[in-house]
């Protein structure tokens, strides 16, 4: 399953989707060593990626033709994230503009390690570098 967008730091992550429609989705992550802390578990910088892509691609899924940038997002970690993980992610509710969502990253046996809350501005999706278009005003990623 496609994320319907390029987004290099989420392939570069090896993310991949499993359920992107709704006002649901779910992504799996298999960290690797370069993803843990000095602990030996998940990096908090990687759960909270995880966490944010997550209500992303919630957002997204309802309207999968728009864009989403972050405005704010909580996280609250309440335990060591280890080896795969799942992070589920809903969308509670939106405006014309604006999506109002949560995630949590679950490890492989079903624990819940953080969870987040995060609001996102629903965007037009420009080519990058279109003609007439202020570089500076062109948003083409997530």
């Amino acid at each position: 399953m496609q994320f319907g967008v390029n987004i290099p730091f989420v392939h570069h992550l090896g993310f991949e989707l499993q359920k992107f429609d709704d006002g649901l989705s779910e992504i799996h992550f298999d960290p690797k060593a370069e993803h843990l802390n000095s602990f030996d578990v998940v990096h908090g910088g990687a759960c909270m990626t995880l966490l944010d892509v997550s209500m992303a691609v919630a957002a997204r899924s309802v309207d999968k033709a728009m864009g989403v940038v972050t405005i704010e997002m909580k996280t609250t970690f309440m335990q060591p994230a280890r080896g795969k993980l799942s992070g589920k992610g809903r969308l509670m509710h939106r405006t014309a503009t604006i999506a109002f969502t949560e995630a949590t990253i679950y490890d492989s046996e079903g624990k819940a390690c953080a969870h987040a809350t995060g609001t996102f501005k629903y965007v037009k999706r420009l080519p990058i570098g279109a003609k007439g278009a202020n570089p500076l005003n062109v948003i083409s990623t997530d």
